[in-house]
């Protein structure tokens, strides 16, 4: 690496801030990448939407440099001027990064205003999940402008960054980003945070969700076809579907633990507790939580849907089902029935994190494509 030092800001999903990251208990999981990217001597900056406290997260992450709403502005109109907000940073900085589509439109109008080359990245696709789930789940959205935002950045980015192989043939194959613009990079995996420390699997009745209470995640099909079982459920997370299904687990005289916030340096012990970790989904990205029950070694049961099926081995690192409620029902029954294909699927799933998706195999990856653009963009100079 030349005697420069790589200036890489990053902007955050949009209204997300470090408040929000340390509130979800996914501050730690989030920042470890940049941690690492720090100690092989890049400059980094966030670019959050948080207000002006988000600067009390600065001695967490020490050299990294915070900027944020410090203006008290509407969500709206920050986003808008936030290029010129923060325009003596961006000026001076070498390559923009953004952490999920929603909201890179931002980070675009910069690069393009500042003449910065924009690394787009992805862990979650509009345009598979409005696709992959049922129309009542993907009216509320505006289908329009999120898909458009998408398409847009990832053809005029200079590179585009996905968790999964559907996720970049999509990005080819409809999009029309040539194919040697698009790099997969999955979603990383603290492996000596979220490792295994059960004893065995003698138990049988704790089912562990983690992530937000929505429609999209199929959480009354998992109330349904769990009703009449001698199980107990926990969720961690908060969502617009809380009430509802504290209602229904009421109504199914289910035993429920709701769990709003966990840290998520605490989730490798709820995770170790559980019997099975479910997550049921009608579509996903690459899921993280899924991935760290995988990385505990606990036996995991997911839906047979877009982005599980592509992280499951049937009955080898997981079991994969269908999303209705019988389907469920009967792969909680095989599931928590069989001690032996619990313990064999645990291993499995431990193997499969620590041999693909351990944090110093991406941050190999991860310095790759961005010395990659930045050497690129000299070129092109």
């Amino acid at each position: 690496m030349s005697a420069h030092t790589p200036h890489l800001v990053l902007f955050f999903t949009h209204g997300v801030s470090l408040r929000t990251w340390d509130e979800t208990g996914t501050f730690e999981r989030e920042v470890a990448l940049y941690r690492r990217l720090q100690a092989r001597g890049y400059k980094i900056t966030f670019i959050t939407y948080g207000d002006a406290s988000d600067h009390d997260y600065a001695p967490r992450i020490p050299g990294i440099t915070i900027r944020c709403n410090r203006w008290g502005l509407s969500l709206d109109r920050y986003s808008r001027w936030l290029p010129f907000l923060h325009a003596p940073m961006l000026a001076r900085a070498d390559v923009y990064k953004t952490n999920q589509s929603y909201g890179s439109d931002a980070a675009l109008r910069a690069a393009t205003l500042w003449h910065k080359p924009l690394i787009a990245r992805a862990g979650f696709m509009w345009a598979l999940f409005l696709a992959n789930v049922p129309p009542d789940v993907a009216a509320p959205y505006d289908q329009e402008a999120l898909l458009g935002t998408e398409r847009d950045v990832f053809r005029q980015a200079q590179h585009v960054v996905v968790t999964t192989e559907r996720m970049r043939d999509h990005t080819v194959n409809v999009i029309g980003v040539p194919a040697e613009r698009v790099t997969i990079i999955p979603n990383y995996m603290l492996t000596d945070v979220f490792a295994p420390t059960r004893a065995g699997y003698s138990g049988y009745r704790k089912i562990l969700y983690v992530g937000r209470l929505q429609a999209e995640k199929n959480l009354p099909g998992l109330f349904e076809a769990a009703r009449g079982l001698d199980v107990e459920l926990t969720l961690i997370g908060r969502g617009v579907q809380a009430d509802e299904l504290k209602a229904l687990a009421e109504s199914y005289a289910l035993a429920v633990n709701f769990v709003e916030n966990v840290p998520n340096e605490q989730l490798p012990g709820w995770m170790n507790e559980a019997d099975l970790f479910v997550l049921l989904s009608f579509s996903e990205g690459h899921p993280k939580s899924l991935l760290e029950a995988m990385s505990c070694g606990t036996p995991v049961l997911g839906a047979d849907s877009p982005g599980i099926r592509d992280l499951i081995r049937h009955r080898e690192t997981g079991y994969l089902c269908g999303t209705d409620p019988d389907a469920i029902h009967a792969a909680l029954l095989d599931v928590l029935g069989d001690e032996a294909l619990r313990e064999r699927m645990g291993r499995g799933a431990r193997e499969y994190v620590l041999d693909h998706l351990a944090l110093d195999k991406i941050v190999e990856q991860e310095t790759g494509v961005i010395d990659s653009v930045l050497a690129a963009w000299k070129d092109r100079k």
